[in-house]
Parts: structure tokens; sequence; C-alpha cells
């Protein structure tokens, strides 16, 4: 009789470049004995991650129509590609069209917005507040203003 080892969970982590990418990477010891996949806008980013797999996706906001559809569709070729157990985002908009598109696979969620929305959820992470598991701001004052929950910062 066969024993089946238990299969390591799939992260799918998302961010755009820049502070977003600095603060996902300050998360990389928590996705530890998890087999990870980091997406972003950043193409030196492969470099840069510690481990797993990098995807690049276009970077994208609601002031880039046709950049945010291609955007979509990256983010639907990764989301099934990778097929996560479990999506954590830094923002901005990549990281929300994933936890929307695992959210329809399954998968949990985690969006944690940026350090630098000290007064205000960004619109990225007001849209995760509705399809997320959680949805953390780490300024705790935003958190009480908006339904966003507080567990410290990443920096």
């Amino acid at each position: 009789m066969l024993i089946s080892s238990p299969k390591r969970p799939v992260i799918l982590a998302v961010s755009s470049g820049g502070g977003h990418w600095v603060q996902l990477q300050r998360l990389t010891p928590a996705f530890a004995g998890a087999e990870v996949h980091y997406a972003t806008t950043d193409a030196t980013a492969s470099a840069q991650a510690l481990d797993g797999q990098v995807h690049l996706y276009p970077d994208a906001n609601k002031d880039t129509p046709l950049r945010l559809l291609a955007c979509v569709l990256c983010m639907v070729w990764i989301v099934l590609r990778v097929r996560p157990d479990v999506v954590v985002s830094t923002g901005a908009a990549g990281g929300f069209l994933a936890i929307r598109l695992a959210r329809l696979i399954g998968a949990r969620s985690m969006f944690i917005d940026s350090i630098a929305n000290a007064r205000d959820l960004s619109i990225s992470a007001r849209l995760a507040l509705g399809v997320a598991d959680r949805v953390l701001s780490q300024w705790p004052g935003v958190a009480a203003l908006t339904g966003a929950e507080y567990r410290g910062a990443v920096i």
C-alpha cells in the first residue's frame, strides 16, 4: 500500500514593481515549505526573487484600458498555468485581478495594501474587500475606517 506524501501548497505571490515588489519580497519567509510562483511587472525581478518561478504581466491601471485588458489576459494564463491554492498580493491592479481570477478556481487569497496608503485604501484594495479572504492595511487608522484588517506593517 502506497502512502502519498502531503502536497505542498502552491502560492502565487503577485505585485507590481517598485515598493510593491519590495514589500512582497519581505514576505518570502512566510512562504517556506510551499511551491512559490511570483507574478510581477518588473522584468528584473527574476534576479531578485529568492526562490520560486517568476511570471511577468503588463503594468496597467484604470487609465490604460488596453493595457488593462492585456493584463487580464496574462493573469488568466498565469492563474490557469500555476493553479494556486493561495494568492497573496501587495498590489496593485494585477494583484486584484489575480485574486479575482484565482477565486474562480477555489483559491484562497490575501491582499496587503501598500504601506504608502496611509490615509485610505488603494482602489485595488477597495475592490479586493469584496473578493479576497483577507484585506490588510498596514495602518491601523485606515483599517478601522475601511473594513480592512490591521496586523502590523511589512516594512
